[in-house]
Order: C-alpha cells, then structure tokens, then sequence
C-alpha cells in the first residue's frame, strides 16, 4: 500500500475474495511522514491490518549508490526498474512471504499470464498506463507470486471503484516515477543528497568543437535541450556524454536519430528469437511507443537491435524492453 488510488482499489477488490494484509515500504520518500499517516487512515477505512517494512538501507546501497554511479560514468539510469527488480520484488515481496501471505498483489498496470508451468509478464488493459515496461526484470519466481487485480482496469475505473466506496480525494494526486526525486532534476539530487561533486568541463560539437562550458555531465541526459545557453539558427540537443573527457557532446535533431544499438545484461523470457527476421516492438522509454526490430543475439547476454525506423535519442544506462505482441519476451541494457 502507497496510499495512492490503485493501491486502494487493489485493496477494495481484494477484500471481496481474501482476507488483505496491508504493507508499506519505507524508502527514501521526502514526503515519509506524510505517506506513513495517509496510509494508515486509508488501512483503519479499510478495516484491514497494516505493517511498516523499513528499506531504506537496502533502497540506498541497491538503488540510490547505483544510480549515482551511472550518472558518474555519464550513463541515465532507471532506477524504477531495478528498484522493482531488487526491492519492491525482492526484499520486499520476501517479507510479505515471511510473513505468512500466500502473495504480493499491487496496483500496477499490467497482467501476468500462465501457461502450464511457465509465467508470462505482459501489458494492461489501459494503454496509457501500462507499467509493464517497468516489470520487465522480473523472474518467473517473483512474478509466480505477484498479482495484479487492475491488469483489466482503466485508471478512470480504479477512480470511480475507490469513490464509490466513499474515498474522494484521490483525484489530482498522481505520484510521480521517481519517488525520491521530490519533483526536482536527477542532477540536483545527486549533488545535494549524494554528493556528486559538479565538475566543469566542455560543451562540444560531433567534431570536436568548442561551443560552451557545462557544470557536470549528470546534470544533462541524451535528447535535452534546454539549459544547453548555445544560441542558434536550430536548438542543439544533447547527444552523448563522454564522462572519460568530461564532455557534453551535442549535435542537430538529425545527430539524434539512431538505428542500430546494443543492449548487454539481456534476460528473455522463454526462448530466444530463432528467427532473425522475427520483428519485435522495442520499447526505449516508458512514455514512448516502441519500434519495430529484429533482434540478433552474438552472446546469451547481448544483442544488436536493428529498427526499422530510426529512434530518437538513445540513451546508454536506460532499458530496451522487448515485446512480443502483448508478451515482454525480453529486456536490456542500453550500452
């Protein structure tokens, strides 16, 4: 339970079948005081019990060290991703377990299917919030023992469920991705909260040249213009970050434009592709529709993803989730 609308929902649907027990995790919200004292009128409305799992220091060394690290080596991380993959799913969900529940459900927008002995992760109903993209690391352990009771609801649905149980003040209050975040830049978190040092260093072109200075290469991400001060005929856009020369490379919107990358630490659900003409949707983004590509494996953990229609700003440190059809039959790491 998050105190949001589709932890809520997740609980009022629940509670037509089983007996629920609510859980909350302690991580590094800067609103905790608030969420914990939200969550528990939400679980005493409920009529259900409630128990606080602090993981701060697990969130800290297993999500927040690594995130600082990626920027350091002039990576974008997502840290959603591996906090589901390692915390939410991990030590979170083994707690739960320990605790004597038969399993985890949560209000997430995407729908685990069975086929005989063997767990499929794929898309929920609600296109626009399809969260399956950040699920895509999850093993067919911990989704064996996952539910998600929205996987057929719309957002609009879950709004109208918990109202029409008398919860009415969920609307406008949407969290955001990055619970840490605050609603400030990466950037300045990691240099207020994790000490990373600003470092000025050059803004360069593709060929080198000097165009302007920059205050630390984690203050930037690939595809950003803003915040470059490099007046132009056309914007300039971020397009690589060379954290070995401490450099800021930026290009023209066509310098964004990419159709070959690779991704490493690959897992696939399943078999992988047999076929190297098979196309598969690549999702890049969470926000973003994904593009059509073969997929060639040169090693079990590693492939060369070849769209059809160039992508605009790849971005190294971030996942590529692979669909098939509906089914996530893979993800990895942007190199």
């Amino acid at each position: 339970m998050s105190g949001g609308v589709d932890s809520t929902a997740t609980a009022l649907l629940l509670k037509q079948q089983h007996r629920v027990t609510g859980f909350f995790m302690e991580l590094a919200q800067p609103s905790l005081t608030a969420d914990r004292q939200r969550v528990q009128k939400i679980a005493k409305r409920l009529d259900i019990p409630l128990h606080f799992v602090d993981l701060k220091d697990a969130f800290t060394a297993e999500v927040l060290r690594p995130f600082a690290d990626s920027y350091k080596h002039g990576l974008t991380p997502n840290p959603c991703i591996i906090c589901n993959q390692t915390i939410k799913f991990g030590r979170f969900l083994d707690h739960i377990l320990d605790q004597g529940m038969d399993a985890m459900a949560t209000g997430h927008y995407a729908e685990i299917r069975q086929q005989n002995d063997q767990f499929q992760l794929c898309r929920g109903r609600d296109e626009y919030k399809d969260q399956s993209y950040f699920l895509a690391r999850l093993n067919q352990n911990q989704l064996s023992r996952i539910r998600f009771p929205l996987s057929e609801m719309t957002k609009e649905d879950a709004y109208q469920l918990v109202e029409q149980a008398g919860f009415t003040d969920f609307r406008g209050r949407e969290s955001q991705d990055i619970c840490f975040l605050d609603h400030g830049s990466a950037g300045d978190y990691l240099n207020r909260e994790l000490g990373l040092a600003e470092q000025l260093g050059e803004i360069v072109d593709s060929r080198g040249h000097i165009l302007g200075k920059h205050r630390g290469i984690f203050h930037y991400t690939i595809g950003q213009r803003r915040g470059l001060g490099l007046p132009d005929q056309t914007p300039w856009y971020v397009t690589r970050l060379d954290a070995e020369q401490n450099r800021v490379v930026v290009g023209k919107q066509d310098e964004l434009l990419q159709s070959r990358i690779t991704v490493g630490e690959l897992l696939w659900d399943g078999m992988p592709p047999a076929n190297a003409d098979q196309k598969y949707e690549v999702k890049l983004r969470h926000c973003r529709q994904g593009g059509q590509a073969t997929i060639m494996l040169n090693r079990p953990d590693r492939a060369i993803i070849n769209f059809i229609e160039p992508q605009r700003a790849v971005t190294p440190g971030q996942f590529a989730v692979i669909y098939d059809g509906e089914r996530v039959a893979g993800s990895g790491v942007i190199q």
